[in-house]
């Protein structure tokens, strides 16, 4: 069986740097066999983020690539806090929120970049949660897609 770092390694993935706290909130807090991570936003490999609206500055299929750039965000989070990837058993929930006009109805489809990469990484069985995927008139610092997630660790 691969194990997360070594599917990150076989997909050729690079994580972007890992963001610290950037308010009064920890990044990954864990209870338990239960690792609760922060909604994170589109980091890209330069630190930068992705910005505008989903379905007015952004298409859906663009908006799917930040949700998979937040993804990567929330799994650079994960290996600085333990380490290693490999510590992480499986994909609980996803909370997806999308920067969208109000008439946008396309929200799970950006989500899915998210989602998508968590099945690379952790397969059918392990990398697919329950989720949600909603709208937001705005998300902090104009980010097109915010992700918080919830993992069982081993």
């Amino acid at each position: 069986m691969t194990t997360p770092e070594q599917q990150l390694e076989k997909l050729g993935i690079i994580l972007p740097p890992a963001s610290g706290a950037t308010g009064v909130f920890k990044v990954v807090y864990v209870d338990g066999k239960h690792a609760y991570v922060s909604g994170h936003g589109p980091v890209k490999e330069d630190g930068s983020m992705i910005t505008g609206k989903v379905g007015a500055d952004l298409s859906v299929e663009e908006g799917k690539l930040a949700a998979r750039q937040v993804g990567l965000a929330i799994l650079a989070s994960l290996r600085a806090h333990f380490g290693s990837l490999d510590k992480v058993k499986r994909v609980i929930k996803v909370l997806g929120m999308v920067n969208c006009p109000s008439d946008f109805a396309s929200q799970p489809q950006v989500i899915n970049g998210c989602s998508e990469l968590f099945r690379d990484i952790w397969g059918e069985d392990l990398g697919l949660g329950v989720r949600s995927a909603v709208g937001m008139g705005s998300l902090p610092g104009q980010i097109s897609v915010e992700v918080e997630a919830l993992f069982e660790i081993h």
